[in-house]
């Protein structure tokens, strides 16, 4: 089930968030995530709607969107990664705003192939004001 987050929920949600984000970002010191931590916890979440994926034991992945059109996050627990809870997330995210746009490390080809298969394109590749590293702004519009 995809709900809003509860303000009790922000703990494991920022767990998901940490290890999701390592992982996925290799190419980026470990350091520079666990520096950013409090930032993402305590601006950009509470600045975005967040919805969670619950599948009735816990919560296994969520969506965070900026604005009622930017995602500014989309991550899934790493032990339940390719089981469709992105799918999910993302289909449930553009239902509801239907023209969102995002920003994914060029790097990160995973995520890139995942949001060009849910009919995301690259609009322009940029370098990251804050890390230093290359990343694509996608869309769903046509």
């Amino acid at each position: 089930m995809i709900r809003e987050i509860n303000d009790n929920e922000i703990d494991k949600v920022m767990k998901i968030w940490q290890e999701s984000t390592i992982k996925a970002h290799n190419f980026i010191e470990e350091s520079y995530w666990k520096d950013n931590y409090n930032k993402v916890k305590d601006v950009y979440i509470p600045m975005a709607e967040t919805f969670v994926y619950d599948d009735g034991i816990d919560i296994r992945g969520f969506i965070s969107v900026i604005d009622n059109n930017f995602i500014g996050a989309l991550f899934v627990d790493s032990n339940f990664q390719n089981l469709g809870i992105g799918s999910k997330l993302i289909d449930f995210a553009v239902e509801r705003y239907k023209l969102l746009s995002l920003a994914v490390y060029k790097e990160n080809e995973g995520a890139v192939n995942f949001y060009i298969s849910k009919n995301f394109k690259i609009i322009k590749e940029q370098t990251n004001e804050d890390s230093g590293f290359l990343e694509y702004i996608m869309s769903n519009c046509n």
